[in-house]
């Protein structure tokens, strides 16, 4: 079926014929005006100053003072031309070769300035082809390319090291993800395994009922494990979308109400909690705010000495949140890794009380409030989280 005329695209002029066409159309207006200007100034002058020269030049003794210059005729008498109509041929003559001469140079510069401004264009907007072909090209398989344009520090190269930041950004989320579906994919076989082989091995033949009361607690044991695990998915799908709306949270409230929460846990565990809360007001969401912290509390306690261990928490008037713990010894490399899903100390997915997403969590609510968090190491063993919230 033939392109009808709504079909067809409009003949689309490159950005490199447009400034082409400007630098041109810039020279050839500014020359003609120059060239004018030119030639209207030796119009001006050039009949006076003509009228001069043939006055100094051509003795005038002897001769009318209307006559300044003599020809011979062909019968051979001698004729005299009048000095004004001698003036008016050079002048003629003269400004008639004046605009030749500056018509055609300017016709022949303007042409080199096109053919230059062509040449010059192309090279200005290289570094954008190269963009535009790398961007063209990209993929989630190839998101390692990079533009790495060398040159002089200026708008493209600006521009290039932009985007190449972009992609580092993109690959890094890249990998995040597939590591995410890859831990979260392992996570949930776990525990489905152990509910398939306790039917499958354990329900075999006719078990007893110490042994139905076994398989009984190891498949609550596994169904507990992915309820957990998809509560926690959820909390982090909700606060990777933002808020939808914000409200004032009494912050103090919210840390000692989780506290309280994991009062009797701390105790059975022999954990001292040391609690120092100041009155502070954020702007954000309850339940979200609330999962924040208790995420925080419950693991400052879980990652922990066997006994003896202590939990620090401490808010402060400005919206700021600490929790810190004794524990083992964290590398400062390791850091980086707590965050993302399923990371539990040295092990990606190594077995543990909860679902490895605690401060995934942590990280993707605070940046949901506007908010920041960073964690260190503290030099005798443990951890120290301190979440920054925009004030209410």
């Amino acid at each position: 079926m033939p392109a009808t005329g709504s079909d067809r695209r409009p003949t689309r002029l490159t950005v490199r014929v447009k400034l082409t066409a400007l630098y041109g159309a810039l020279f050839l207006g500014s020359g003609a005006v120059l060239l004018t200007v030119i030639y209207l100034l030796v119009r001006d002058q050039l009949s006076f100053r003509l009228g001069t020269a043939v006055a100094r030049t051509i003795p005038m003794e002897g001769l009318q003072a209307s006559t300044a210059l003599r020809q011979t005729r062909p019968d051979g008498t001698l004729a005299f031309l009048p000095a004004a109509e001698v003036t008016r041929a050079v002048e003629a003559t003269t400004l008639e070769t004046l605009l030749l001469i500056s018509i055609l140079s300017l016709i022949g510069v303007a042409a080199v300035s096109v053919a230059a401004g062509w040449w010059l264009s192309g090279r200005v907007l290289q570094p954008l082809h190269t963009i535009t072909a790398t961007a063209q090209r990209l993929s989630s398989s190839n998101l390692h390319e990079r533009l790495a344009i060398k040159g002089p520090p200026d708008e493209l190269t600006e521009l290039a090291e932009t985007f190449d930041r972009m992609l580092d950004r993109l690959e890094s989320s890249f990998d995040s993800q597939r590591r995410f579906v890859a831990n979260a994919s392992h996570e949930l076989r776990t525990p489905l395994a152990v509910q398939r082989a306790a039917v499958q091995i354990g329900l075999a033949g006719n078990p007893t009922p110490e042994k139905a009361a076994e398989i009984r607690e190891q498949l609550l044991t596994a169904n507990r494990r992915i309820e957990r695990l998809i509560d926690g998915l959820l909390v982090l799908a909700r606060s990777d979308r933002g808020l939808a709306k914000r409200t004032r949270v009494e912050m103090h409230t919210v840390v000692t109400e989780a506290v309280e929460q994991y009062r009797a846990e701390a105790a059975r565990r022999e954990i001292e909690l040391q609690v120092r809360i100041t009155e502070a007001t954020v702007s954000g969401d309850r339940v979200l705010l609330t999962q924040l912290v208790t995420n925080l509390v419950s693991n400052a306690i879980r990652h922990n000495l066997p006994a003896g261990g202590t939990v620090w928490v401490r808010t402060d008037v400005f919206g700021g949140l600490t929790v810190s713990n004794t524990g083992p010894k964290v590398p400062v490399s390791q850091i980086p890794q707590l965050f993302e899903p399923f990371r539990r100390g040295e092990g990606r997915t190594a077995k543990g009380e909860g679902a490895g997403l605690g401060l995934s969590i942590v990280d993707s609510i605070t940046r949901a409030h506007g908010g920041t968090v960073k964690a260190e190491p503290r030099p005798d063993g443990g951890l120290r989280v301190k979440v920054e919230l925009p004030r209410g």
